[in-house]
């Protein structure tokens, strides 16, 4: 409901208050609504009977707790509040063992008797109760404070404020959540109750008391009239509502009014809600009619119990009800949602513009609002401006019982350069899915690199009327990963420099006692330091006990230069970063060796962006990742470095696929930007894995494989299927008529024979490298050099053979010349060097003059890139 709306209800009640100001006491009832909190914490019932002397008789109903020979209209209301709100609570922790509803208090002193009757009530029903207390003078900022951690605390299912009337402002009013406003007292869920829209909201809890009392006092309550005096603002608001509602009539008065003898003496109820001390004499009440009094304050009485206290333990009763019906309403909100995807409506036009002039003349939706449409909760959302945000990937434990749609690659023929419209595809297919044919798809695409993007092909956001919008935010920095990605792979290229600085100028004492220094007199391993013990077989915690021999191994890797496979890299293409020299200035004491660049997205830790599968993954795989060798042949890791643990802080953000849309509004993820002829060349597998839950079991999610078939669809099947356990539903193939001479195939496979040896996850790393070179290039056979024979005995004495092999190829050609175009064959495959990413898993040879560094042209798309800094536009991108 709008705030428009609400406003307008409040605007039509009889009573007519002056407008409240923001941040002060909320008196009104036309705009702003005055909760109860304490000031009516304290509710009395009087039961009138008829007299044979006086006419009437007062008689106050048995306190809560308390035995009496016949059960009251407390009791009975009570003991059924209780019973439903069990039989609740035990349905909902049936279905969702885990869950445990709980109600968090704020207020302000330390009185504690309200807290007491709540927790006694919400004992009995198995519920738990957390209280906050805040000082007698505490200012709005502090109740805010408090208001906006409970807010966003998964745990709490409900808030009271229990604080005095001049501390629920309007501002307070509008920061505490209605979903966990279980008294009923914010804004939006006053209109609800005003408006009988009870399915979202909660009523007040005294409101339901007081209700519930009256329509026990009679068998029937319809028609009855209920006088209800000095009850203002929300409660009077909540009291007419909920009496009307149930069939009676309600008519409010003031204490003062002249004709008030006539109004209580005509009415079948009366209710006292003043703080004044509202009374009336006895002699007024007819015979039979009720007395509700709602006092201000709570007396207690020797026992500890509070006397006249029996609506106040009703009242918590109700408000105990409300908290196991906002926790299972906040369940049903968790689970799979029905999409409400809002298309963007295109206007294609003759001759078709530029793909950027088609993209700005699109307006893209706000990211939250797609999110809603699509499901997606709003604390699973971190904003990135307006039109792209990171998912959390608690979406996988919300979502883990919904059955996955069906899952599309979209792969294509050996492309020329200039691509063959992969992407294109992808977008239009996802277009039209879910724009025309209004199923639910989602497309998963990689980031660009900005190497391509400056320099020879350009963007990759799709083409034409299919392209994910805002194409400049897509193509340029999006949100950071791949900076966070060029990041932790120099922070490891560093480590790895200075550990070899540190180990040559220092003895063993000397780099044990800064790398495990005194803190306030105690030497203590960090718990990485511990890992790495416990890979040297030393099983000590305590750094005094270790022997100097243990010391030794402990802090010297002892690299060998010669032997760091491990480079630094930028998200450039720059030719001539391929080989630099390091360590030549006099502070790094004649450490010099040569080294290089590689394109960041070629980075190990680019590809176990791409492969992993949850962040506890994603930080083993970097702690994995082998960086060079010892001079005794030992394989040294990130993790003994001591880095892995900072390299998992660096990319805790990139984890999380980025959403974004398309230019009909059908949602994008995009995470991860492996190349194709580099690396493994696909998007991430948990983009893919949130994408098929969101779909829902009938749902299509559309993800591309990079270059070719021989090139990323090889690589989608062999290595991130293997990784994530994924299978397609079907294959899209992309096919050109000027690459159509660029494909290739493999062994027939034949129901219920055995599988042919090229498909089975057990053959050498040498026949693995020559099976993909004669089966799927069409090669004679391979060629190995000196370095890459030397590297493969390495990896074999590693116990690596075992893993894939992933391909560094031209992607110009099926053979290692890009000039040789068709199917050619007859040709040796030269293998250059055989490199190994360990942490994401595979082995990949570089084929013939193969760089991980691609260079610029003679004239790059640079030259035409500009800003307007008037109009901050961008010029010449495409």
């Amino acid at each position: 409901m709008k705030l428009s709306v609400i406003r307008s209800a409040f605007t039509n009640v009889a009573v007519r208050m002056p407008h409240a100001r923001h941040g002060n006491r909320v008196s009104g009832l036309t705009r702003r609504c005055t909760p109860t909190g304490a000031a009516y914490s304290r509710l009395v019932v009087r039961a009138v009977s008829a007299s044979t002397n006086s006419g009437t008789n007062a008689k106050l109903v048995d306190n809560f707790g308390k035995q009496s020979q016949k059960p009251t209209d407390f009791d009975q209301s009570l003991r059924d509040v209780i019973q439903s709100t069990k039989e609740a609570m035990v349905a909902l922790q049936r279905s969702n063992p885990g869950v445990q509803p709980l109600l968090a208090i704020i207020q302000a002193g330390e009185d504690d008797s309200l807290l007491e009757i709540n927790k006694k009530i919400a004992a009995k029903v198995g519920l738990n109760v957390t209280q906050i207390c805040l000082a007698n003078d505490c200012s709005e900022d502090e109740i805010v404070e408090e208001v906006l951690k409970l807010n966003e605390d998964p745990k709490v299912h409900g808030v009271y404020l229990h604080l005095p009337p001049t501390n629920l402002t309007s501002r307070l009013l509008d920061t505490l959540k209605p979903e966990k406003d279980i008294d009923g007292i914010t804004y939006l869920n006053m209109g609800r109750l005003m408006q009988g829209d009870l399915s979202k909201g909660f009523t007040l809890p005294i409101g339901s008391a007081v209700v519930d009392l009256l329509q026990k006092h009679d068998a029937s309550v319809v028609g009855r009239t209920v006088l209800l005096i000095g009850a203002e603002g929300p409660l009077g608001v909540a009291l007419q509502c909920l009496i009307e509602r149930s069939g009676m009539i309600a008519f409010k008065s003031h204490p003062h009014v002249k004709n008030l003898q006539r109004q209580v003496m005509e009415a079948d109820a009366v209710v006292l809600a003043g703080a004044g001390g509202i009374d009336v004499p006895l002699t007024w009440i007819r015979p039979g009619a009720s007395v509700i009094r709602l006092e201000p304050t709570l007396d207690t009485d020797a026992s500890g119990m509070s006397s006249k206290s029996g609506l106040a333990y009703l009242t918590a009763a109700y408000r105990i009800q409300n908290v196991v019906h906002s926790s299972s309403r906040r369940l049903q909100e968790q689970q799979y949602r029905q999409w409400r995807l809002r298309s963007l409506k295109l206007q294609p036009l003759t001759p078709v513009p530029s793909d950027i002039e088609i993209s700005r003349a699109q307006t893209p939706k706000p990211v939250e609002q797609l999110a809603e449409e699509i499901g997606l909760l709003p604390e699973e959302l971190e904003a990135y401006g307006r039109s792209k945000a990171k998912v959390r990937l608690s979406l996988l434990d919300r979502l883990q019982a919904q059955p996955d749609g069906k899952y599309v690659l979209v792969a294509g023929i050996t492309p020329t350069p200039l691509g063959e419209g992969k992407s294109t595809v992808t977008i239009g297919l996802v277009q039209a899915l879910s724009a025309h044919l209004k199923l639910n798809s989602f497309a998963c695409l990689r980031q660009p690199s900005q190497g391509p993007t400056f320099g020879v092909k350009g963007g990759a956001a799709g083409g034409g009327y299919a392209q994910v919008i805002p194409m400049e935010e897509f193509n340029l920095h999006l949100t950071g990963d791949i900076h966070a990605i060029t990041a932790a792979n120099n922070l490891v290229a560093a480590a790895i420099d200075a550990r070899m600085l540190h180990e040559a100028t220092q003895s063993d004492k000397a780099l044990f006692s800064r790398l495990v220094p005194l803190v306030n007199g105690v030497r203590r391993f960090s718990p990485i330091q511990i890992a790495r013990l416990r890979r040297l077989g030393i099983n000590k915690t305590d750094p005094t006990s270790i022997t100097p021999q243990e010391v030794s191994s402990f802090v010297r890797l002892d690299l060998d230069p010669t032997k760091i496979t491990w480079q630094r890299v930028v998200d450039t293409n720059d030719r001539f970063l391929r080989k630099i020299t390091v360590g030549q200035a006099s502070t790094e004491k004649g450490q010099i060796r040569e080294t290089g660049f590689d394109i960041a997205v070629a980075s190990e830790i680019m590809a176990i962006l791409a492969l992993a599968d949850s962040l506890e993954d994603m930080k083993a795989r970097l702690a994995h990742m082998v960086v060079g060798t010892s001079r005794s042949g030992q394989p040294v890791t990130a993790e003994d470095l001591g880095v892995s643990g900072a390299l998992a802080v660096l990319m805790k953000d990139a984890i999380k696929p980025t959403l974004m849309q398309t230019l009909e509004g059908s949602p994008v993820f995009v995470h991860a930007g492996p190349f194709a002829n580099i690396a493994h060349g696909n998007s991430s597998v948990l983009a893919d894995k949130l994408a098929l839950k969101l779909v829902g079991r009938d749902g299509f999610v559309v993800t591309e494989a990079g270059f070719g078939a021989d090139i990323g669809m090889e690589k989608f099947f062999n290595i991130k299927c293997r990784a994530s356990g994924l299978r397609p539903s079907v294959v899209v193939l992309v096919a050109t008529v000027r690459a159509l001479k660029m494909h290739g195939g493999g062994p027939n496979v034949s129901a219920g024979a055995p599988l042919p040896k090229e498909y089975i996850d057990e053959l050498p790393i040498v026949e693995k490298i020559r099976t993909i070179a004669q089966k799927v290039y069409g090669a004679q056979d391979i060629e190995l050099s000196p370095e890459a024979t030397a590297k493969i005995n390495y990896y074999n004495q590693q116990g690596f053979a075992s893993l894939p092999i992933c391909m560094a190829k031209t992607h110009l050609s099926l053979s290692h010349m890009p000039e040789k175009k068709g199917a050619p064959t007859g040709f040796i495959l030269p293998i250059r060097d055989v490199r190994a990413s360990i942490g994401a898993g595979f082995i990949y040879p570089l084929v013939g003059t193969m760089s991980t560094m691609p260079g610029l042209p003679t004239r790059p798309c640079f030259y035409d890139i500009d800003l307007d800094p008037v109009t901050e536009e961008i010029t010449g991108l495409f």
